[in-house]
């Protein structure tokens, strides 16, 4: 016999789960009718305005049409139309994306785009925004998933009894989303700054010296390894060519991968990694790495250029051919549904390089920024963490406010 589970004091079991005894059960249909624009034709839109008409597509971002004032006024007077603080929800495309409604002049896609009209207001708009996040939806539909009315009016979620305590829960949820808005703010700045100062410091000045890859460089390639043959244990460190696409940006000083395979050819301090072939675009392999660690165990489709007789300092040398010559690179990569790039490919691009010191003091200023820009994205990890933490507990009651 399974026995019973023991519900602590001031809880209780319901369909959803175990709940404070004193929240309830609720739908979304019970907050309000499920409401949505008129339909707006595209003989309606236009390319300028002063109306935006937001799209499912464009739904959270820059709208690509426009409503005439004209129609605008008298569909927001004749027909449905959110008010300033209701909840939008995306029921195409991306499921359930939700923004809170700013009062400003706009129109939104019929059906596409919809909204729940919060009448009685006897549950907080701000409560619900974080409501949203959490809940389960039982979408319908063949190929493209579509959230009906149905669905949001059937949905469950747990309510306090209080706007008080609703209000607290918003107010503490929207603290850490401000904490985070801002934190991405920054990053953001600090990457456009980044990509200035490589502009300008990469940009080639009088004087320097021209040198084609294939002139100072051996080009070799990777073998072996995949996947399967990493182990966290395992007694070599290694690097695989997709791994240059999502973990490793210009600089390379310590790896994340180990394996126990004997394949893969040994990297030498300051070799310069391409990955080999993708699966995107061409321009996706115009993306060199330095790596600065040696006896590293480089798997096949990496291209491996390593330094002959001429001094440079390979991180700026990465530098220069991610932003300088990237466009060039990518007009080599040859392919339909799958893109290459050979190491032949690489042979004729140009460097231009100021003196060793210079170059030195160029890569440790880019360096500096790329981590100054890590550390304020492992930060942003951090709060995102945090926020799940506090959803979880506020949303279910198991952390109470007041």
């Amino acid at each position: 016999m399974v026995e019973a589970m023991e519900i602590s004091k001031g809880f209780k079991k319901t369909e959803v789960g175990i709940i404070p005894a004193d929240w309830e059960v609720k739908t979304l249909g019970d907050v309000g009718e499920v409401k949505m624009c008129r339909r707006v034709f595209n003989h309606e839109t236009q390319s300028e305005g002063t109306i935006p008409f937001y799209k499912i597509g464009t739904f959270g971002k820059e709208a690509d049409a426009y409503i005439s004032e004209k129609h605008y006024n008298n569909y927001r007077q004749r027909f449905s139309f959110p008010k300033k603080g209701d909840i939008l929800i995306s029921a195409a495309g991306t499921i359930g994306r939700t923004l809170i409604y700013d009062g400003k002049p706009a129109y939104f896609q019929d059906s596409n785009i919809v909204w729940i009209d919060n009448k009685e207001n006897l549950i907080s708009n701000n409560f619900l925004y974080h409501v949203f996040q959490v809940v389960k939806y039982n979408t319908e539909g063949g190929t493209i998933q579509r959230l009906y009315n149905n669905i949001l009016r059937s949905t469950k979620f747990i309510c306090p009894p209080t706007k008080a305590e609703q209000t607290a829960i918003a107010e503490a949820l929207n603290d850490t989303d401000a904490l985070i808005t801002e934190l991405e703010k920054l990053i953001a700045k600090k990457k456009a700054i980044k990509q200035g100062a490589m502009q300008e410091l990469l940009k080639p000045k009088e004087g320097w010296e021209v040198k084609k890859l294939g002139e100072i460089c051996q080009i070799l390639k990777g073998k072996g390894l995949s996947k399967s043959q990493l182990d966290e244990y395992g007694n070599s460190d290694c690097l695989l060519y997709g791994e240059l696409f999502t973990t490793y940006k210009e600089v390379i000083a310590e790896v994340v991968s180990r394996t126990n395979s004997k394949e893969g050819l040994d990297s030498k301090y300051g070799d310069i990694l391409f990955p080999g072939s993708t699966t995107t675009i061409g321009i996706d392999l115009a993306k060199a790495s330095s790596i600065l660690i040696g006896n590293v165990k480089l798997g096949g489709d990496i291209i491996i250029l390593r330094k002959k007789d001429y001094e440079y300092n390979s991180e700026f040398a990465a530098y220069f051919l991610n932003i300088i010559k990237r466009n060039e690179i990518a007009q080599n990569a040859k392919g339909v549904t799958i893109y290459h790039l050979h190491g032949k490919d690489l042979v004729d691009i140009e460097i231009f390089f100021p003196s060793i010191e210079i170059q030195t003091r160029i890569a440790q200023i880019l360096s500096d920024m790329d981590k100054e820009i890590e550390s304020l994205e492992k930060k942003l990890d951090k709060y995102k963490m945090l926020k799940q933490g506090m959803m979880q507990n506020l949303l279910t009651g198991k952390i109470r406010l007041i």
